[in-house]
């Protein structure tokens, strides 16, 4: 996902025509301390290995369990997917550049890890809007609940999540790569995303900054403002019940939503929807770590330590009863 960039000047078509186009970049990561870059690397593997347990773990539970073949946990699967891919599309590839001399990655390899990065960007912002979606109906028309999220309707905003990933991530996609990139190639982060490439550029990219902003509305704006409806409606609906435990209980069901859009939400507007961003290159790398990589790593925390449910289901799959819980 990427909203919006500073434009840079338009060099002559004539000046890049005459160089070689790149067919490689250099990722610079983090540090070119060794040291530093081996303290990186136990760390990422372990926040990499917990959220693939994780939310392997959430998937599993879920998909075992028949008491979580619901709505809510069908799309909190959804979300534990698209976590564990988003960050399997970056991280094992920083691990490795970590500790390893060579820090390319192919012309190639970089159009597919920013194709792939963006389809599930899109995605889950989409799959959030859903679960707020559920968590409204759930609450606000619990007796009808069964009907108005059928699995026709839940299939129906998966396949139009992952569509609308698709789709858009291969226009940002196109229209980032079909950019001249005639040198330097080295990329001030630790994967490829749309505007630290773009800053590599040999030509105007005033049309691509057009293209983000539109899409950027649409991919960003229009989910948010969707769940802020939606738990404006919830909210509406809490206050309204007369006991203090009706409306915890209430609130409870939507507190692990709430807290994970704001993680995954609230770095990504920082870090796109900045005017003609003036951040420094290291700012950006913190804030992308953050939403693709620790937000993917704190979910399955978050669920599982808020929802009964979930640890009912685990309890049972290690064999130990409720009693014991």
């Amino acid at each position: 996902m990427s909203f919006s960039f500073p434009r840079r000047k338009a060099i002559h078509s004539q000046s890049w025509k005459n160089q070689s186009s790149v067919t490689e970049f250099i990722l610079l990561g983090f540090s070119r301390n060794p040291r530093t870059n081996w303290i990186l690397f136990f760390l990422f593997l372990f926040l990499y290995l917990f959220t693939v347990l994780g939310n392997g773990l959430i998937v599993t539970l879920i998909r075992v369990d028949a008491r979580l073949h619901t709505p809510m946990y069908f799309f909190l699967s959804l979300l534990s997917l698209l976590d564990l891919s988003y960050a399997t599309t970056t991280v094992p590839q920083m691990l490795i550049h970590l500790v390893s001399k060579s820090k390319t990655i192919s012309y190639v390899g970089c159009v597919i890890q920013m194709y792939v990065f963006l389809t599930l960007g899109i995605t889950e912002t989409w799959v959030f809007a859903a679960m707020a979606y559920d968590r409204y109906v759930a609450i606000c028309y619990p007796l009808h609940y069964g009907v108005k999220m059928s699995q026709t309707l839940c299939v129906l905003l998966a396949v139009s999540s992952a569509l609308c990933g698709l789709t858009c991530a291969l226009v940002y996609t196109v229209f980032a790569m079909n950019l001249p990139y005639c040198g330097p190639n080295e990329i001030n982060h630790f994967f490829c995303e749309i505007p630290a490439v773009l800053k590599l550029a040999c030509a105007d990219t005033s049309l691509n900054d057009q293209v983000d902003f539109i899409l950027g509305f649409i991919l960003l704006l229009i989910p948010l403002s969707l769940i802020l409806a939606s738990y404006v409606r919830i909210f509406t609906a809490i206050l309204k019940i007369r006991s203090t435990q009706g409306r915890i209980k209430a609130f409870s069901t939507c507190a692990s939503h709430i807290t994970v859009v704001t993680m995954f939400c609230i770095p990504c507007m920082v870090m796109y929807m900045r005017p003609g961003s003036e951040a420094s290159p290291e700012d950006d790398k913190k804030l992308a770590l953050f939403y693709n990589v620790i937000s993917a790593f704190l979910n399955p925390i978050i669920y599982s330590l808020q929802n009964k449910d979930v640890k009912r289901a685990f309890f049972k799959l290690v064999g130990m009863s409720e009693d014991t819980q």
